[in-house]
């Protein structure tokens, strides 16, 4: 650009050279995009922004006058930024809102990049109908000069910059309603803040306020306040003045004490004062039921200054707040609380530890792989990470996790579940209620690892005596378990879970609108799988069934041990002794076998192989409205824990060498590819594939392509994956190759199996396909190709396509060579998909070939026309099927301009004979430059 390379001497002149080559620019493409919507303009995710405002601009177009919302992206080079903003009040004098936000760039680690925005022109403040102005996510150090100026501005959005004061003249701003600076460096305000008299909403949170300027309590009109995250020790009280304010948010600082007015504000409905240093407070709020104060120390006596001489003075506890920029702080023996920026806190007592520490922490997301599930449990929180893992603490350090709230509550709990020795394990949790939708899950932890929140069945244990005992279920007291003296001669630990499965999904598992279930009861032990007496087990009769006066034909009790995938009818095994609501029978066995408890544990990170809870044997009593099971048991089994999904294979777009495996529910398989297409591009799904909760499946690389082996979830080149129903099971890997991409794409294949990890992958794969049962391999094998490395491409791209040389056709009809068949693609168009359908193309094919070049019209053709022309090649009638193809699409005049080109052929052919003298079966081939187009036969 002309007016970046030669330097600004004025606004106006960096701001019509900008134009002019912009212009130029995008005058040699094929034209300008509609960007214009009514009367919005909106900049912000298109490349080269301030590029097509500066061309439209230059255009003149008679629809700019008509804009009134502008969004325009700061990740621009900041002189061609400032360039583009300095013609607003002429190109668009209407202009309202005003949007320049950065963010919409991402550092490797995910976070929001600020943009390059440091400073506006002064002749922004011509734009007098401008209301609404969003600077967000940008590197403003200072307020700029024309902010002041823009008397109609009701809203102003500062947030996430680096502004460290603020000027007197923000005062001046009559009409501002809304005003946000969140996560600056603020750490005073200005005096004449307190003369915005419209004002009605302020957020200042997240910033280095340890003051607050008594004029604030002139904002009359102010409704909503929010302070939090700030050093704040002290609120003035003129903060009693706000008579508007219905909101006031201080969490997170470091208050000592608040003003008793705040009570008698008339309109405040909330005021949180969570996690700061309140000892006492007023009993005005005390007592109010909008105040929220936890966190705070109420009640515990200051450390008192005039202890005797001698007398150790023990420090008051520190307490961190971090934001989200930081992933680490220190312990030392003195102890603190902290609180993370996801809401995690933590609290060290005094003397946890013995020699400082840095403690780390990382929030992963619930990834399979991280997820220890057991077959009833759900995820209600991501995985934290704190480090360094296993450091063992002197006192018990308490965590409080932040989760959702399960939807189903009944007969279920909530515990912190952690990698310990080895093997996961439930720690004791107690539960904290703030608010309907804010819940923390309070633990006790001795050393750090990954910690997560599952909510589960609740779970009931006891130590069998030699003298016997009776174990309750503590969710649905209907259901005991009781052991006669000497049904052991060891003690041994019975467990015990009840599961419920809702009134809605009866009726569907059988089809039976009269159907109906018990809950299902779950037991293991430690110890020999057999009891020496009999042991009663009592379960609820089903709802609406009674003992006097169900017909006994149609109630079953069904019975799994695992392994065994399928349930077992064992109604005429036992004797069913009935009341009026429960029934009653006798086992001496539990389970079969019963498996180990401990999983190994993987490098960093946690990998699920198995939830450490034992395979639980479980009884289940049905009542059907079929006199005969008929296959219940098995169809029951399948509708619970069966998934039919498919397996998908992305490459991302900006990143060629990046894959996307994840596996899909059939129904979501659409919508997730519409998802993605802007981000990857892929072949088709596999075939439905069944696979049980929990089963693991594997992925391979071949062809030519090889997954990085350094991976944690990479076993023998293959990456192993868990198959959770409920949970997003996806992994993003970068593949290498051996191959040099610098001279040709690789084309390769991702196959998905089930089982053990081979040797080999089996090369039939049609074969292993037809293998769908329970029992045997599953393998599913998706193309995928990557192109060659980036600055490899040189001119000529699309003539190659990766083909040999090619002639389509005969020595007596005439031959289409490679640049003829390139003639015809470039003539086809939009018509292409008719001319493909007619040449005998699979619709599958098509419908592959635009999603794998949907954003290259021209490389759907050519690949659709050269692939059918390579499998065409040695076969006799291949042109005239073209030609009859493009007549079938009416398309006359490119089956013209063909049987031009073969009747150039045919003549040459006919002159070889008359020249040389030879027979036709003598006949080679004419060479391809013999045929390149009919304009060298007319010279």
């Amino acid at each position: 650009m002309a007016a970046v390379a030669e330097g600004l001497e004025t606004e106006s002149a960096a701001a019509e050279d900008a134009a002019r080559d912009a212009a130029d620019a995008v005058d040699a493409g094929p034209g300008v995009p509609p960007l214009l919507a009514g009367n919005r303009l909106s900049l912000d995710l298109y490349p080269r922004g301030c590029h097509r405002l500066l061309h439209l601009c230059a255009q003149q177009v008679p629809q700019l006058l008509e804009v009134e919302f502008l969004q325009l992206s700061s990740h621009e080079d900041p002189r061609l930024l400032e360039a583009t903003l300095a013609r607003l009040p002429w190109s668009l004098p209407r202009l309202r809102s005003l949007v320049l936000k950065g963010g919409q760039r991402r550092n490797a680690l995910g976070a929001c990049l600020q943009g390059s925005l440091t400073t506006l022109p002064a002749s922004l403040s011509g734009l007098t109908h401008l209301a609404h102005l969003d600077l967000s996510f940008n590197s403003l150090e200072t307020l700029p000069a024309c902010v002041p100026q823009m008397c109609g501005l009701s809203a102003l959005l500062l947030s996430h910059n680096c502004l460290s004061e603020l000027p007197e003249a923000l005062g001046a701003l009559p009409a501002l309603t809304f005003l946000a600076i969140t996560h600056n460096r603020l750490e005073t305000l200005p005096t004449a803040l307190g003369s915005l008299s419209t004002l009605q909403r302020l957020d200042l949170s997240e910033n280095l306020l340890d003051t607050l300027p008594p004029e604030i309590g002139g904002l009359s009109s102010l409704a909503e306040l929010n302070l939090a995250s700030n050093r704040l020790q002290s609120l003035p009280t003129s903060l009693a003045g706000l008579r508007s304010l219905r909101l006031l948010v201080l969490h997170s600082n470091l208050l000592a004490s608040v003003p008793a007015s705040l009570a008698r504000l008339p309109l405040l409905t909330r005021l949180d004062l969570r996690d700061n240093q309140l000892r006492d407070v007023p009993p005005e709020l005390l007592d109010a039921p909008f105040v929220r104060l936890q966190g705070n120390p109420l009640g515990r006596a200051p450390p008192d200054p005039h202890s005797p001489p001698g007398t150790p003075v023990v420090p008051e506890m520190p307490r961190l707040l971090l934001t989200s920029d930081v992933d680490s702080f220190p312990v030392t023996p003195q102890g603190c609380s902290v609180t993370l920026a996801c809401g995690v806190r933590l609290q060290f007592p005094a003397g946890a530890t013995a020699t400082p520490v840095t403690i780390r922490y990382r929030l992963w997301l619930p990834e399979p792989r991280l997820v220890p599930l057991g077959p009833h449990d759900s995820l209600l929180s991501g995985v934290l990470e704190l480090q360094p893992h296993g450091v063992a603490f002197l006192q018990e350090v308490g965590l409080w996790l932040l989760f959702v709230p399960p939807r189903a509550r009944r007969c279920r709990e909530v515990v912190v579940r952690t990698l310990s020795d080895n093997s996961w394990s439930d720690l004791e949790t107690h539960l904290e209620e703030e608010a309907p939708k804010r819940l923390w899950a309070r633990c006790q932890v001795p050393h750090f690892s990954w910690f997560l929140v599952v909510s589960r069945p609740v779970s009931n244990t006891c130590l069998v005596p030699p003298e016997g005992t009776l174990l309750c279920s503590s969710g649905h007291p209907g259901v005991k378990v009781t052991f006669p003296p000497g049904a052991t001669e060891e003690p041994r630990h019975v467990h015990m879970q009840v599961v419920h499965v809702g009134s809605r999904g009866r009726p569907a598992l059988l089809e039976e609108p009269e159907a109906a279930a018990s809950p299902l009861l779950c037991l293991t032990q430690s110890g020999p799988p057999s009891f020496l007496q009999p042991v009663t087990v009592q379960l609820p009769l089903p709802p609406g069934v009674t003992g006097l006066s169900l017909d006994r034909s149609r109630l079953h009790l069904l019975y799994r041990a695992p392994p065994a995938a399928a349930w077992d009818d064992i109604t005429a095994q036992v004797a069913l002794e009935l009341t009026h609501l429960y029934a009653r029978f006798q086992v001496t066995r539990f389970s079969w076998s019963v498996l180990p408890l401990a999983s190994s544990v993987p490098p960093h990170p946690p990998v699920c192989t198995a939830y450490l809870t034992p395979q639980l044997p479980r009884y289940w009593l049905w009542y059907t409205t079929a006199t005969c099971v008929g296959g219940l048991a098995r169809k029951a089994w399948e509708r619970l824990r069966l998934h039919r999904v498919n397996l998908i294979a992305l490459q991302r777009r900006r990143d060629p060498e990046q894959v996307l495996l994840q596996c899909l529910p059939r129904n979501k398989v659409d919508a997730t590819l519409r998802r993605l297409l802007e981000r990857y591009r892929g072949p088709e799904p596999s075939d439905t594939v069944e696979m049980f909760e929990g089963e693991k499946f594997f992925a391979a690389f071949e062809g030519g392509i090889d997954v990085d082996a350094g991976r944690p979830d990479c076993v023998e080149g293959r990456l192993r994956f868990v198959f959770y129903s409920h949970l997003r099971n996806v992994k993003e890997v970068y593949v290498t190759t051996a191959l040099d991409r610098k001279a040709q794409a690789v084309r390769g294949q991702v196959s998905f199996y089930r089982g053990e990890v081979p040797k080999e992958v089996p090369e039939e794969a049609e074969a292993a396909r037809q293998k769908k049962g329970m029992d045997t391999l599953w393998m599913a094998t998706l193309p995928i190709k990557l192109p060659r490395l980036r600055g490899s491409e040189g001119p000529g791209q699309g003539a190659s396509l990766s083909l040999a040389p090619l002639n389509l056709g005969d020595a007596e009809t005439g031959f289409l060579t490679q640049s003829n068949l390139l003639t015809v693609a470039g003539r086809l168009g939009p018509d292409w998909p008719a001319v493909a359908l007619h040449l005998g193309m699979p619709y599958r094919e098509l419908q592959r070939i635009r999603h794998e070049f949907r954003d290259d019209l021209d490389g759907q053709i050519r690949h659709m026309l050269f692939s059918w022309a390579e499998r065409q090649a040695g076969r006799p009638g291949a042109v005239g099927l073209l030609v009859q193809a493009l007549e079938q699409s009416d398309r006359q005049d490119v089956a013209e301009e063909v049987q031009a080109i073969l009747e150039l052929g045919r003549r040459k052919y006919q002159e070889g004979i008359q020249r040389t003298s030879l027979a036709p079966g003598d006949l080679g081939p004419p060479g391809p430059s013999a045929l390149q187009s009919p304009e060298p036969a007319q010279a």
